[in-house]
């Protein structure tokens, strides 16, 4: 008799194993109607699992209560369109091979091994599509079927794939590992053994008729487990909304975010540039991009020194045995680089014969010593904290790096500023007592509101970051857990902006407080970051002395409210479009005289403007005047200084602002340079606002 608690508290009693979609029935037909699938337990499911025990169920529907697209609706709608996709371009594109399709933020993907010569291109979109709606209006059932590892191993060779068979084999690997039973599963969209049907672990909605709205968009190219050495496949990518509004919707911020894209404004702007040579996901600033960036450390290097952080220095590298002992190695192998082992040791080891299996399992085990490229700055931190004796009057002890990191992200994940293989982190490590935890989380959130309300991010919320079910990923005390996150939510509640508790999104050290930001076009990016972890200090053995003369442990705060340099700047560009305010603009001033006649007013300015420290160039090309406005605009230079003859008689300034298509009006030469400079200094987010005269007319 499974007992089913409803979000609401209440519960409903069945006699017999029931499924999800019955119990909606129950509840009312309107629910039974939208209902897209089910989490029991936390966990999402299909309408059509079976519940045989006491559970907590939430049905899933496209809208959640307060009318915003429900996520787990919109992975279950992706999800299933991707099946759909797949099997249209398997009627059309005959000896395709499907490799995975999973959903993703943006919509869904699927990777594919084309038949030589038979590769799809963008021409033929619209007929994939056209396929998928014939599937789509036969409302065909997404039906799961089980089998043992044994006859689903048996299943997968016969079918010939050799795909498929890996992903078989991964899945029953991973069950063993995991201790769970070792079973594949399978969707078809219709009838096992008739219709089109994939390798798959679900869920998806009831129905094809259920992906109501859906695009193909773009192509490109990926390797089979991201490993360039190996086969060379093409991914397709498609979205996918439980209605055509979202889906017009969306496909309006995309054509948005086109002229926004971040990659080609700065290469417009000459911001930064990746270099094959250099190698993927490696960034190179150029001298605008540079001005950007050490902008955005002086800024928060202000507000650190007034927190009382201290600076510190650390090396890009580190001894394994350091990130042993932090547990990033081999926690996070699969996104470090290899260890680097020091050459005399790798001439004993080749003469060993050790194997590439022998070094991985010695290096983990610690038989070996090596390098590692710095994966994250904490451990440095650590062991500058405990390289000299501490008081507890001596904490909070607060130590700051823009420290550069390094991970191994899959190449075709690789994508400009915001998806990179190596960044700095506006990075800060706060060594507190367990009484000061409360007071230094607010100091970190402060710096965050700081951030977002300098830069006009005014639209954004909180995730907190919880234990998942799977305990084997996170170590130290659950009492000690049961406190970081406590602390986590008192935090994230005084901020007084929404915010969600997520299980399963905790670093493996301890909880953490996410922002997660809206962009002026509607987009989410998460940014800053903030960690409670009173596990590190345990692994490290730290200490200080306390008021009693007795040593105890300190409590340890990770934060990073830029998160990355590169994926910050990345969002920044994005977000103003280009158009940077005053403060971070790499030029902040184009001076223009009309003609030579005033080109020594248009020096003087010039040189005005630059001794009062503002970034401006002087333009006395032999363009006309009004070519050279249109360039500067292109340029998204904040503000354009006009000068001629009458304006050099008068010592005024006619001014054009970025964005407007007539000159603002003018000033005094004197009062110009001051408003600007008090522009500059304070960060103010609009440029010379009531502080311009209009030119009469």
């Amino acid at each position: 008799m499974p007992v089913i608690t409803l979000p609401d508290g209440t519960t409903k009693t069945y006699d017999a194993p029931v499924t999800a979609a019955k119990v909606a029935a129950d509840i009312g037909a309107g629910l039974a109607k939208a209902a897209l699938g089910a989490k029991i337990d936390g966990v999402l499911c299909d309408l059509s699992t079976i519940i045989s025990r006491d559970a907590q169920l939430a049905i899933v529907t496209p809208k959640k209560r307060d009318g915003t697209i429900d996520p787990d609706a919109l992975f279950l709608v992706r999800h299933s369109a991707a099946h759909i996709m797949a099997e249209a371009i398997c009627n059309l594109f005959p000896g395709v091979q499907l490799v995975y399709g999973p959903p993703v933020e943006q919509g869904f993907y699927y990777d594919m091994a084309f038949p030589a010569g038979h590769i799809p291109s963008a021409d033929d979109f619209t007929k994939i599509e056209q396929e998928m709606a014939r599937i789509v209006a036969q409302d065909r059932p997404f039906t799961r079927y089980e089998m043992s590892a044994t006859d689903g191993m048996a299943k997968a060779n016969s079918e010939g794939s050799k795909y498929k068979i890996d992903n078989a084999q991964r899945a029953c690997d991973a069950a063993k590992t995991s201790g769970a039973d070792a079973t594949l599963s399978w969707y078809a969209t219709g009838t096992p053994g008739e219709n089109w049907e994939d390798l798959c672990r679900g869920p998806h909605v009831p129905t094809t008729a259920r992906v109501a709205a859906y695009k193909v968009t773009t192509l490109a190219s990926s390797y089979w487990h991201g490993d360039e050495k190996s086969d060379r496949l093409t991914r397709v990518y498609g979205t996918a909304f439980a209605s055509k509004a979202e889906l017009d919707a969306h496909m309006k911020q995309l054509e948005e975010a086109k002229l926004r894209d971040h990659r080609v404004i700065g290469k417009q702007l000459q911001l930064f540039h990746i270099d094959e040579m250099v190698g993927q996901g490696l960034v190179l600033w150029k001298p605008n991009g540079a001005v950007i960036r050490q902008e955005l450390q002086t800024f928060i290097g202000e507000a650190l020194r007034q927190q009382g952080y201290h600076q510190v220095f650390t090396p890009h590298i580190g001894k394994l045995d350091l990130y042993r002992t932090s547990g990033h190695f081999p926690y996070y192998r699969e996104s470090q680089y290899p260890p680097i082992i020091d050459h005399d040791s790798m001439s004993a080891l080749a003469k060993e014969g050790c194997t590439c299996a022998d070094l991985s399992n010695r290096l983990e085990n610690g038989e070996i010593e090596g390098y590692l490229l710095k994966p994250m700055n904490c451990p440095h931190h650590i062991r500058i904290f405990a390289s000299e004796p501490r008081s507890w009057r001596d904490l909070p002890v607060r130590l700051a790096e823009f420290g550069t990191v390094y991970r191994w992200e899959q190449s075709g994940e690789i994508g400009g500023l915001t998806r990179v293989r190596g960044f700095t982190q506006d990075d800060a490590h706060l060594f507190c007592r367990e009484d000061q935890v409360a007071h230094e989380l607010q100091g970190c959130l402060k710096l965050v509101k700081l951030i977002f309300g300098t830069l006009g991010m005014k639209d954004y919320r909180v995730r907190v970051g919880l234990r998942g079910p799977d305990s084997a990923k996170y170590v130290g005390l659950a009492e000690n857990w049961d406190k970081a996150e406590q602390a986590c939510r008192d935090a994230a509640q005084s901020l007084g902006v929404p915010f969600s508790e997520e299980p399963g999104e905790a670093a493996f050290y301890g909880p953490k407080i996410d922002f997660v930001v809206r962009d002026v076009i509607g987009r989410s990016w998460q940014l800053g970051t903030v960690q409670v972890d009173y596990n590190l200090p345990i692994r490290f053995d730290l200490s200080y002395q306390g008021a009693d003369n007795k040593s105890h442990r300190p409590v340890m705060i990770h934060r990073a409210p830029f998160g990355s340099l590169e994926r910050f700047t990345g969002v920044l560009i994005e977000h103003f479009a280009g158009a940077f305010p005053l403060w971070l603009s790499p030029e902040q001033v184009r001076v223009l005289p009309i003609s030579e006649k005033s080109d020594a007013y248009a020096q003087e300015l010039h040189a005005a403007l630059h001794q009062a420290g503002l970034r401006t160039t002087l333009d006395t090309t032999s363009e006309r005047v009004q070519n050279r406005i249109r360039i500067a605009a292109e340029q998204k230079i904040p503000v354009t200084a006009i000068v001629g003859p009458r304006d050099a008689e008068r010592r005024v300034v006619s001014i054009r602002l970025h964005g407007k298509a007539e000159n603002a009006g003018e000033m005094p030469f004197d009062d110009f340079v001051t408003a600007l400079v008090s522009d500059y200094r304070t960060r103010a987010s609009e440029t010379l606002a009531g502080k311009i005269t209009p030119t009469t007319k």
